[in-house]
């Protein structure tokens, strides 16, 4: 358990390295950096489930595509939902919005609280709708003070829900159905690299990036092998808390590249907080719940099978 608590921790700090990694690259643009991310880690991933024993996982993929016409739709619309969350995750640090994505990233879990809701028919606990009130505070004053939502907070904290709800209809909610997803961005990736007039024009104008690009994929195939084998090494309800750690350092990152929190900002970040440690408490106990009645749990315990970053 040691070993996955080190694991999640060093992912979330990779991630959150990613984030800031972004903004090391100009003269490259958002879409170009995360073009570049997609072409060096997908083989990546490729690999680790060759070295894992997963790739099974995508041959059964493949042989569901053959079985079930809804798969040649459902596929490319699971890709572009992701390939959207991949993309804005590159793209906000460096156009200042780096505040907004993580707090969708704060909102994400509250979100999946009612999705289960009225989705599934599952019944959040007390501390959780409390965490929905809360959260729903901060988007009020949001939209009271600020006349909305920003975009790219809405982006987070509702189409990573629906990409959730998505693949899990579809079936491909594990790694095999990420790989495939990374698979399918592949042509878009290499579009925003290469439909430029002069590709390498940037690292012709700045050598070091043949380095930094080498640098963006190695860290994020890491990152993501880092998530993955804590996955498999924690209990779920553990795995869970510790996913929080990452948009807190989202937020670390984004103010040291000098974006603010301004005054009306914080009654809507400090209520935000107060849901996300609202369902931390929630976690704590279930894991203790989970320590003492270990049998009653252990048939739900189960490793998620993609990342949010």
């Amino acid at each position: 358990m040691a070993r996955g608590v080190a694991l999640s921790v060093f992912s979330s700090v990779l991630f959150a390295l990613l984030y800031y990694y972004a903004s090391l690259m100009t003269p490259m643009n958002g879409e170009v950096v995360f073009g570049w991310r997609m072409l060096l880690t997908m083989p990546c991933l490729g690999l680790f489930l060759l070295y894992s024993g997963d790739w099974r996982l995508v041959t059964a993929l493949f042989t569901q595509v053959k079985t079930r016409p809804v798969m040649w739709i459902g596929l490319p619309f699971s890709s572009a939902l992701m390939a959207v969350q991949l993309w804005i995750f590159m793209w906000a640090p460096i156009n200042g919005r780096g505040l907004a994505v993580s707090l969708g990233y704060f909102m994400m879990p509250l979100v999946l609280v009612l999705v289960g809701r009225f989705l599934y028919q599952e019944r959040p606990t007390r501390l959780q709708w409390l965490a929905v009130v809360c959260a729903a505070l901060g988007v009020g004053n949001e939209l009271w003070h600020a006349g909305g939502v920003s975009w790219e907070t809405m982006v987070v904290a509702i189409g990573y829900p629906l990409y959730f709800v998505w693949r899990r209809w579809l079936g491909n909610d594990n790694l095999g159905g990420l790989w495939c997803d990374m698979l399918l961005m592949l042509p878009v990736a290499a579009w925003f690299v290469f439909a430029t007039d002069s590709p390498m024009a940037a690292f012709d104008e700045r050598p070091l990036l043949y380095l930094l690009v080498l640098g963006l994929g190695m860290i994020s195939a890491l990152a993501l092998a880092c998530y993955i084998l804590a996955s498999r090494r924690l209990p779920f309800s553990l795995f869970g808390l510790l996913g929080y750690v990452e948009p807190v350092l989202l937020v670390v990152v984004s103010l040291v590249l000098g974006e603010t929190i301004v005054g009306k900002e914080w009654i809507t970040f400090i209520a935000i907080w107060a849901a996300v440690a609202l369902l931390i408490l929630e976690g704590v106990r279930k894991m203790l719940a989970f320590r003492r009645y270990p049998f009653r749990q252990s048939a739900h315990h189960q490793a998620p099978g993609s990342h949010g970053s």
